[in-house]
C-alpha cells in the first residue's frame, strides 16, 4: 500500500517537540500541583503514541488527522488489564469496548482516539496487536474488545476519504513511551476545533495525597466541542470577547453547540471499577469550567483507569485488591477536574492555526489576546514551572 510518507508526518510522544508555550507559561492560573511533566504520562508505566498525519489532495482535498495510543502498562498493556471505569456526558458519539468495560470493570488494552470514521479501522488494528503480541488467553482464543474513541474532523479534513489506515494505529501503538506528550496539531487531535479556535490533544496531570498516600492523576483529552461565546479560561469570558472579530473565527460557525471531547484520566491511586466511574464523571465539571453546556450534538465521552493492583489482575481465580476507601477519594475528584481544565486549555494553547480541506481555516486562540484579557481580569499569574 502507498502511504506516500513522503508527505505524512509520523509524530510520537518523547521525540522532538516543537518549540512553544503551554498554558502556564501564558500566565493562566491553575489550583493544584501538577507532576514533573504536567502530563498523563507522569502517572508511572502510562505511555502515549501518536501519529498525525497532514497531506495535501487534488481538487482542494486535504488529509489533516491521525491516531493517538494511550497505553495503561506500556508494553504490558498487552497482557496484564486495568480497573477502568466510562462515563457519558452526552452520547453523540463513540466509544467502542465499553459495554465490556462497564460489565467487567476491567480495561483490556490500549485506549485509541482517532477522527469519527476511522474508529472501525483503528479497532480493527488493536485486535491484531493484541494477536500478534503472544499466545492466545485461557479459553485457546485470541480475544479483544478494543476501546477506540472518536471526534469528527471532517471541517479540516477529507474525512470520507479514510485516510487512517491500520498501519498508522499500529505505529502510533509501537512508538508510545514515557516522556513529555506533544500537543495541540497532532495524532487524532490534528484537524480538531474547540470554541471555534483550532485545538486538538492537551494533557495535564495532578499530584495528589489520598488516605495518606500520594498519588498522580493525568488526563489527556482530545477536544473538539463547544462555541466561541461560551468559553471561558480561567473564569474569564475570553470568548465573548473575541466573538465579533471575524480574523478569529472558523468558517461555517454552528448555531448550536456541537462536536465532541474525549477525556482520558489515569491516576496510580489504587480504585475499584465503581470508583473510576466515580472519576470519570468528575472529568465533566473540569470540561463545565470552560464553559460547555454538553449539547445535543456533542459527544462527550470519558475513561478512566488506575495502574494499581496489576497482581489482582493477573487472571487468578482468587485475587485480592486494595482501594481507597470512599471517604479519602474527594482529593482525586478534585486532581480530576483540575486537570481536566488545564489540559483542555494545553490542547488551545499549543494548537496553530490550520488550512484544510476545501481552504477551510482555522485559526488558533490568539496568545496575546488571551494574555491581555488574564490581565485585564485580574486572572493573570506570572510563569513560574511551565510543566
Amino acid at each position: 500500500m502507498d502511504l506516500r510518507l513522503c508527505c505524512v508526518l509520523l509524530l510520537f510522544s518523547g521525540g522532538a517537540l516543537a518549540a512553544g508555550p503551554r498554558a502556564r507559561d501564558l500566565g493562566v492560573p491553575f489550583e493544584g500541583t501538577p507532576g514533573a511533566l504536567n502530563a498523563i504520562t507522569d502517572v508511572a508505566g502510562v505511555t502515549v503514541g501518536q501519529v498525525t498525519l497532514i497531506e495535501d489532495l487534488a481538487g482542494g482535498k486535504a488529509v489533516r488527522t491521525g491516531v493517538t495510543a494511550i497505553l495503561p502498562r506500556g508494553d504490558d498493556s498487552k497482557r496484564v488489564p486495568v480497573f477502568g471505569g466510562w462515563f457519558a456526558l452526552n452520547g453523540n458519539g463513540e466509544m467502542t469496548g465499553t459495554t465490556w468495560l462497564e460489565e467487567s470493570g476491567q480495561l483490556e488494552g490500549p485506549v485509541m482516539i482517532t477522527n469519527t470514521h476511522s474508529v472501525g479501522v483503528v479497532r480493527d488494528a488493536v485486535v491484531a496487536w493484541r494477536v500478534h503480541a503472544g499466545d492466545a488467553d485461557a479459553s485457546g482464543y485470541w480475544w479483544s474488545l478494543p476501546v477506540v474513541a472518536e471526534t469528527w474532523d471532517g471541517h479540516l479534513n477529507d474525512i470520507n476519504g479514510f485516510h487512517v489506515h491500520a498501519e498508522h494505529a499500529l505505529r502510533a501503538l509501537d512508538s508510545a513511551r514515557s516522556g513529555p506528550v506533544e500537543e495541540g496539531n497532532v495524532g487524532g487531535g490534528t484537524g480538531m476545533i474547540c470554541h471555534e479556535f483550532k485545538c486538538g490533544i492537551g494533557t495535564a496531570s495532578r499530584r495528589v495525597r489520598a488516605a495518606d498516600h500520594d498519588y498522580m492523576v493525568g488526563v489527556l483529552v482530545q477536544a473538539n466541542y463547544g462555541l466561541r461565546d461560551s468559553l471561558r479560561i480561567a473564569g474569564v469570558p475570553v470568548g465573548q470577547h473575541l466573538r465579533n472579530d471575524r480574523v478569529y473565527s472558523a468558517p461555517e460557525a454552528s448555531v448550536a453547540e456541537s462536536g465532541s471531547i474525549i477525556i482520558v484520566v489515569a491516576t496510580d491511586a489504587p480504585l475499584l471499577p465503581h470508583q473510576l466511574k466515580r472519576i470519570a464523571r468528575r472529568a465533566a465539571l473540569g470540561l463545565a469550567r470552560m464553559g460547555s453546556t454538553a449539547g445535543n450534538g456533542s459527544g462527550d465521552i470519558f475513561v478512566a483507569f488506575s495502574t494499581a493492583n496489576a497482581e489482582a489482575l493477573q487472571g487468578k481465580p482468587l485475587s485480592q485488591a486494595a482501594f481507597v476507601g470512599n471517604d479519602s477519594v474527594s482529593p482525586l475528584f478534585d486532581a480530576t477536574v483540575q486537570a481536566t481544565e488545564e489540559a483542555i486549555v494545553n490542547a488551545m494553547v499549543a494548537a496553530r492555526d490550520m488550512r484544510g480541506q476545501l481552504g477551510r481555516y482555522a485559526k488558533a486562540l490568539p496568545h496575546a489576546d488571551l494574555v491581555r484579557l488574564l490581565k485585564q481580569y485580574g486572572r493573570y499569574a506570572p510563569a513560574r514551572d511551565s510543566r
